[in-house]
């Protein structure tokens, strides 16, 4: 084996060769391979991805191939290797004719699989997104290629007999998929590059409140079967299984069922290797899946669309920590793709790709928008203070109240609470300081119970708080509710409505879909239930709870959640606009993201966002990495970035745990070395962990580039 990462440095010397059990060879002896196992007449040199988690180790190996495996290690098959005296799992990326390295190279031990699972087009993809984020090829294709099934891989059928690029989507007459483009001024010029071969790139507003029949679904839909006329296939990926649900219902009503595959990671691991195999096998043309599926090695892949791609769920929590945006991008752009990010609102950072002339804005026309958006009311502004002097302080003001009792004549209402639980946290009664935990100072809240008892505990520790425990301000024993959660919230509302049905959804308790029924649907954020027939009045309770979050993207963040609930209202119609009462929040043209709301224009907030971001420093304008480790470790981290022109914003402090978090900026200008294209600080981290690695550091250092942890 041999290794040839650095074009520039020449031949790599290869690692000293181990004794192989039943050879007799000892360490370092380079004498020929044994007579009873020839290396293969054509193409001897097999080139190996080794999946080694040695940062300083991320180049491929040479190995040679016996004549007998010289048929199945073709390029992307499986394989066992020798490496560093032990046996590992890898990859073929090639075969030559001869070796780049001038030394004795080893064999291939076994081939696993001859299944072809790596395409061309998934490494240099991969290649580019472990470069991005700092990390190594072998970390990104563990993510990008599920782990092998044998079982699974003997079910699935094998490569289709004819090219599904040449046959015709089967879509039914009259279902074109293009009516919810046509509220798109750039719509129908979308859909007719995608039909004929094109690869455009879009940003994609979608409309709120829409009929089954032309929401986000169905225009997903409609692109996909778009790119299936032009013969190419497609990926599209969200951000939970509901959506799955969602987006393959409408295509298959578009394209017929056997068009669509599902790829997820909670199927399991026969379930998710025979869907991949399916696509791999050419059985399948569209992918549609959560974060599993970006990867899915599509034939002729002519479109990648990332749907919501503000959701948390969509930044892989394995390293290198890739989002799916950058993955669909660097994919887009090998596989010369289009490419459709879209959403209710707009993310900071896929508005700096507009900003930057990456993607295009595909927005609804501004008279669409207006019609479409539900009407929204924040409580205690304007007029209602008149009305209801504590419409601005009440959890729940009497306008929220009206909404959902006029709400509920009509079908289902829902209330969207920002926490899970019963009662969250509690506080003095006469001087609202919190009650804190005697064991941990952890909040002290109030569980669901059984049997009608709830007692008091840590909501970290699980401790119970002491019975009549003082207050540690004042000394009173009195205690109140101060933050509560869905569970809490559907109680009240039972009473106050007890004659409709209550349903509760958040947590491990995730409604899918509710009826036409009239009915009461408390829903953490995430959780709501898909109502086919829209809801009849949309109540957000808590609202300063989502805009005083400790993180940079609180107000962005919070006008996600908003409008993610106030856009399954139900269709407006001349006579009747479903209403949206925000409850918690200050009055909304001192707040961006509430005037946001009621303006219905989150374009406009990702750009003042952007630019403020631009002023100070902050991402995605300039990028930041979180350094989280042992305090030696990440000292030792920090003060090799800091030494190649980084800013450390702090310095490393251990906690209890002795656990440190330290988060540095890119350098304002490049240095005068060579960073590399993909930016300063990847090519840094890179380096860093490369140098721990050779150096078998033992204190864990985890590196995150551009993710959502932490507060900057």
């Amino acid at each position: 084996m041999s290794g040839h990462g650095d074009p520039g440095a020449g031949a790599v010397e290869q690692l000293p060769l181990v004794q192989v059990p039943g050879t007799g060879r000892r360490k370092g002896d380079r004498s020929r391979p044994r007579a009873d196992r020839p290396v293969a007449g054509t193409d001897p040199v097999a080139t190996v991805l080794v999946d080694t988690p040695l940062a300083h180790l991320d180049r491929p190996f040479e190995y040679l191939v016996p004549a007998d495996l010289a048929e199945d290690a073709r390029p992307g098959a499986r394989v066992r290797v020798r490496f560093s005296g032990r046996d590992h799992d890898g990859f073929v990326l090639a075969r030559r004719a001869s070796a780049q390295h001038e030394g004795r190279l080893a064999l291939l031990r076994r081939v696993v699989s001859p299944e072809q699972v790596l395409t061309p087009a998934v490494v240099r993809a991969a290649r580019q997104v472990g470069d991005h984020y700092g990390g190594t090829l072998a970390d990104v294709l563990r993510l990008a290629v599920p782990p092998r099934h044998a079982r699974a891989e003997r079910s699935v059928p094998p490569e289709a007999e004819e090219d599904p690029s040449t046959q015709d989507a089967p879509v039914p007459v009259g279902s074109s998929g293009e009516e919810p483009w046509d509220a798109y001024p750039a719509g129908p010029a979308l859909l007719r590059r995608l039909r004929t071969g094109g690869s455009p790139w879009a940003a994609w507003l979608a409309l709120p409140a829409q009929p089954p029949e032309r929401d986000w679904t169905a225009a997903v839909a409609g692109a996909v079967a778009a790119t299936l006329r032009g013969g190419r296939g497609a990926v599209v990926v969200v951000p939970d299984h509901r959506d799955v649900d969602r987006v393959v219902a409408a295509l298959t009503r578009l394209v017929g069922a056997d068009a669509c595959v599902r790829l997820t990671a909670d199927l399991g691991p026969e379930a998710r290797y025979r869907a991949f195999l399916k696509v791999l096998r050419g059985h399948a043309r569209v992918v549609v899946g959560t974060r599993a599926a970006a990867w899915a090695p599509v034939r002729d892949a002519g479109l990648f669309v990332c749907w919501d791609d503000g959701d948390d769920l969509h930044q892989e929590p394995r390293a290198p920590y890739p989002h799916v945006r950058e993955v669909l991008r660097a994919r887009a752009g090998v596989e010369g793709a289009g490419l459709l990010v879209g959403g209710l609102t707009r993310d900071v950072t896929l508005q700096a790709w507009v900003g930057q002339g990456v993607l295009p804005d595909v927005l609804p026309a501004p008279g669409v928008l207006r019609s479409a958006a539900p009407a929204v009311v924040v409580a205690g502004e304007g007029h209602q203070q008149d009305r209801d002097p504590g419409a601005a302080t009440a959890r729940i003001p009497s306008v929220a109240w009206r909404a959902l009792r006029d709400g509920l004549e009509r079908g289902p209402v829902l209330v969207q609470v920002p926490r899970q639980g019963y009662v969250v946290s509690l506080a003095c009664q006469d001087c609202r300081t919190p009650v804190r935990c005697a064991r941990c100072s952890g909040p002290v809240g109030v569980p669901a119970g059984t049997g009608g008892r709830r007692t008091p505990a840590c909501r970290w520790c699980g401790t119970p708080a002491r019975p009549g425990q003082a207050c540690r301000s004042c000394g009173s024993p009195r205690l109140r509710a101060s933050g509560m959660g869905e569970l809490r919230t559907a109680e009240e509302l039972g009473r106050a409505f007890p004659s409709v049905r209550v349903i509760s959804s958040g947590g491990e308790r995730v409604v899918p879909e509710v009826g036409a029924e009239p009915a009461l649907v408390v829903a953490t954020p995430g959780a709501e239930p898909w109502a086919p027939g829209g809801y009849g009045a949309v109540v957000l309770l808590d609202g300063w709870r989502l805009l005083d979050r400790p993180v940079l993207d609180a107000g962005v963040e919070a006008l996600r959640r908003w409008c993610t609930a106030a856009s399954a209202a139900r269709p407006a119609d001349a006579a009747d606009r479903p209403r949206v009462v925000v409850c918690g929040v200050p009055p909304h043209a001192g707040v961006p993201a509430v005037e946001a709301l009621v303006r219905w224009d989150p374009v406009r907030l990702a750009s003042e966002e952007l630019a403020e971001r631009t002023v100070l420093g902050l991402p995605p304008v300039r990028r930041h990495l979180v350094v989280r480790g042992s305090l030696q470790g990440a000292r030792e981290v920090v003060d090799a970035l800091v030494a190649a022109g980084h800013l450390a914003l702090g310095e490393p402090v251990a906690d209890a745990d002795g656990q440190a978090v330290v988060v540095l900026r890119e350098a304002d200008r490049p240095v005068p070395s060579d960073p590399g294209p993909e930016g300063l600080i990847s090519a840094d981290v890179r380096a860093v962990r490369a140098a721990r690695s050779a150096r078998k550091s033992e204190d864990a250092v985890r590196l995150v580039l551009d993710g959502a942890e932490g507060a900057f």
